[in-house]
């Protein structure tokens, strides 16, 4: 007889945690995209958005929060409460990269976010505006050599995974060209695509 009490008593305990739990979300969920809109991390969100927002049953709100190799917005969802409903779509940089290239963040990358699971890959590809007159890396490195400091580079961010790549060629070609940073890639495309 004493069985069916504890499991009873037991059931009673668990019944208050299994409500609590099927009550998450009762609001809409931010998502906190740390660079422009139209780049490739928002893009991805956009696309994983609308599924969220079906299987959770509360809406899914896109909040872009660019700037500072994504820093502003990982240290608002950083000081955000943690209840589960701002999260940060974190990148390479955001979550790995700017822990060695910034002495001091507004945040602790490792005490205050908690990786849920990988959403998406990308590839780093360079691109020239058409009136550019080269083909291949060869020749940019060659166009480079003989203008330096007068060959502009974009990427998302100082410091960031589309930076870093930057660094990485000056160095290994011996050139020197122009880093010019961006908000995130989207604007950087806008600027390639112009001609600037």
């Amino acid at each position: 007889m004493k069985t069916p009490l504890c499991a009873a008593c037991l059931a009673a305990c668990l019944l208050p945690a299994a409500v609590a739990a099927q009550s998450f979300p009762a609001k809409p969920i931010r998502i906190v995209v740390p660079f422009s809109a139209g780049g490739p991390t928002d893009i991805t969100v956009r696309q994983v958005a609308p599924r969220l927002t079906e299987l959770l049953g509360q809406p899914i709100v896109v909040d872009n929060r660019a700037g500072a190799t994504g820093i502003i917005g990982a240290e608002m969802v950083a000081k955000s409460p943690p209840d589960g409903y701002t999260l940060l779509m974190g990148t390479a940089s955001v979550v790995a990269i700017n822990m060695v290239t910034h002495a001091k963040l507004p945040y602790d990358t490792l005490r205050d976010f908690q990786a849920l699971t990988p959403i998406m890959t990308t590839t780093t590809i360079l691109v020239v505006h058409p009136s550019v007159p080269v083909k291949s890396l060869k020749e940019l490195v060659a166009i480079a050599k003989s203008r330096p400091g007068q060959v502009t580079l974009g990427s998302a961010g100082t410091g960031g995974t589309l930076h870093l790549p930057i660094e990485m060629l000056m160095k290994s070609a011996a050139i020197k060209v122009t880093h010019v940073p961006y908000k995130g890639a989207a604007p950087a495309v806008v600027d390639v695509v112009g001609g600037h």
